[in-house]
């Protein structure tokens, strides 16, 4: 990012409750309006869906309408798997993605994603981003693709649903289970039979008994998927997706066609949505946590001092993960910060 584009960023973020003042400052550009398409992660009319919106809504104001771009939801353009070589070809212009699924081919992305029994918090993995090198090394992971990383979208954890009881990490050992990205050896390596269902595979799988244990998405989206119906047991914290980032990623020579304020207009727009829709998922994983129970479903919450020793534990998962300079820089940057926020 350029020092102006910086500058520019800090100016916009200052601004951020008067964007009417940057509306009106900015309406009439002499170059026209740039038209971009993105296509998200999330069905449509879904909550996740709906702060994708706001984000494109965002830049167009941010902007004074000179970037304009329209949201697709997840396989509207084409299949999600497909959306990592669309953008780089310059099919559509921008994606909402999730990097654990390209961590197979890329081993960064299974740290710029979610980390297994890594920072507890959102609030830690957000800071590990903005705060520390998370941010730079990203962008490195992407570059080479012809791909930049604009910023991320980061939430808290992700349960465990499951069809027996488990109330010790050690439970998990033996069973079968559904889980993605870094998360597939992680678990591995904690004795989980792991098979790498596609998300829409999950209720079925449960509900046939392929598997026992499944990561599919927060509280709210497995509810509303109807998981309280298959799995009767809800496993707290989700030691396999305690924190997560999904990613905006654009076509690096669209990018690079933008000017300052339109590059920033993203960033500042991204940071907003990453709050915004963190809180809102913070507050329905009360409301949500309520209505499985309501639903039959036990809510069981893991001893903090096994999930600790499990973080010690998976330190050589995530060595064994890091298969090259880039992943094992990332890795040790988070391992550093976790250190010094006393987590390990």
């Amino acid at each position: 990012m350029s020092n102006s584009t910086r500058r520019t960023m800090l100016r916009l973020g200052a601004a951020a409750l008067a964007a009417p003042a940057i509306v009106a400052a900015t309406s009439v550009r002499a170059q026209g309006v740039t038209k971009w398409r993105m296509q998200a992660l999330w069905g449509g009319g879904t909550t996740p869906m709906k702060y994708e919106e706001n984000f494109c809504a965002r830049v167009k104001e941010l902007t004074g309408g000179s970037l304009e771009i329209t949201p697709f939801a997840g396989g509207q353009i084409v299949p999600a798997a497909q959306a990592f070589d669309a953008v780089r070809g310059g099919a559509f212009e921008m994606m909402k993605t999730f990097d654990g699924y390209t961590a197979g081919k890329i081993p960064a992305h299974g740290f710029s994603s979610t980390v297994p029994f890594g920072f507890p918090e959102a609030d830690q993995y957000e800071a590990w981003f903005y705060e520390r090198d998370g941010l730079e090394l990203a962008r490195e992971s992407y570059a080479p693709a012809g791909l930049t990383y604009v910023a991320p979208t980061v939430y808290g954890e992700e349960p465990i649903h499951s069809r027996v009881p488990i109330t010790r990490i050690a439970d998990m050992n033996g069973l079968k289970g559904r889980f993605v990205g870094l998360a597939s050896a992680v678990m591995a390596d904690f004795g989980v039979s792991v098979s790498p269902l596609p998300t829409s595979e999950v209720y079925s799988a449960l509900d046939k008994g392929l598997i026992d244990i499944a990561d599919r998405g927060d509280i709210k989206a497995n509810y509303e998927e109807g998981l309280h119906e298959v799995a009767k047991f809800l496993i707290l914290p989700g030691v396999h997706q305690p924190s997560t980032a999904t990613s905006y990623v654009a076509n690096t020579r669209a990018y690079e066609a933008l000017d300052d304020q339109q590059k920033a207009a993203l960033a500042v727009a991204a940071r907003e949505i990453s709050g915004t829709l963190r809180q809102n998922i913070l507050v329905a994983n009360g409301e949500y946590i309520a209505k499985f129970q309501e639903a039959g479903v036990e809510i069981l919450d893991l001893d903090p001092q096994d999930v600790a020793d499990g973080r010690i534990k998976a330190l050589d998962s995530w060595k064994a993960a890091a298969k090259d300079a880039l992943s094992t820089r990332m890795m040790e940057s988070q391992i550093a910060l976790m250190k010094e926020l006393r987590l390990l």
